[in-house]
């Protein structure tokens, strides 16, 4: 079985920490990924999932179409949109090199499938530092990004509202999911293609959780919490329906073009 390709960039970060103790101090600094649990669900898959982190992503992540075309689908979780734009020749030597945002963009016009993942650095992110809005890939996505802070911290949780439970995202999932504890707010755009699937209740803001779209030939997609904790818990992770809703996700965007 020749399996579809899926490229994750994003999802790890370095914690630098000092330790006070009394008249002395030393520090640390750890390294952490935020993916595993969808490395895990995805293994022995159809899908071969390329996992690359943030900092690899800076130079790693391609810089030509014909690069990004080897896979099937591209995935932004927790990853700025200036670790895409900041390439170090562009930021330590002042050099010139492609926008990758607007090749993202061009990848899906040409029939690729982009996926973006909720996180303090998607959509608009933390203090406003994710930094997608009016950016090419804000015009691929079936939403558009707050010019803010976008986070919506509920940690008393939320149950999902299932809009179209019978989608062939969504399908064989139930209606009854564990919590989630957050996710970012964006608006829905008002076009055709666009299809909310989920969103939170109502009384918690009703606010898009799942939405599907299409730009040129490709397909699109948002899931505006995240992969994993804190924004989804454990009890999400541990859940028989977790590895099936990335599966069926990564099914729709590769299940032919718009």
């Amino acid at each position: 079985m020749t399996k579809k390709e899926v490229l994750l960039a994003g999802e790890s970060w370095a914690t630098s920490a000092v330790h006070t103790k009394g008249f002395d101090q030393f520090s640390s600094v750890t390294f952490h990924l935020g993916a595993e649990p969808l490395v895990k669900a995805l293994a022995d898959s159809e899908f071969a999932l390329r996992y690359m982190p943030s900092h690899e992503a800076a130079t790693a992540f391609p810089m030509k179409l014909e690069d990004l075309q080897r896979y099937d689908v591209v995935i932004l979780s927790d990853i700025g949109a200036n670790t895409l734009l900041l390439h170090p020749d562009v930021w330590l030597s002042g050099k010139t090199v492609p926008n990758r945002l607007k090749l993202l963009r061009e990848y899906v016009e040409k029939g690729g499938a982009l996926f973006m993942i909720g996180g303090y650095l998607s959509f608009q992110g933390i203090n406003g530092s994710a930094r997608y809005g009016k950016t090419a890939v804000e015009e691929v996505l079936p939403v558009t990004c707050l010019p803010v802070d976008d986070r919506i911290e509920i940690p008393e949780g939320f149950a999902p509202d299932l809009v179209q439970p019978d989608h062939p995202i969504l399908a064989g999932l139930g209606t009854s999911w564990p919590v989630l504890l957050g996710l970012n707010e964006v608006v829905v755009k008002n076009q055709p293609g666009v299809e909310v699937l989920a969103r939170a209740p109502a009384d918690q803001g009703g606010h898009p959780l799942l939405v599907t779209g299409t730009y040129g030939q490709g397909r699109t997609l948002v899931w505006t919490s995240d992969i994993g904790p804190h924004w989804l818990p454990e009890t999400f992770v541990q859940w028989e329906g977790y590895a099936r809703l990335w599966k069926q996700a990564l099914t729709w965007l590769t299940d032919g073009s718009a």
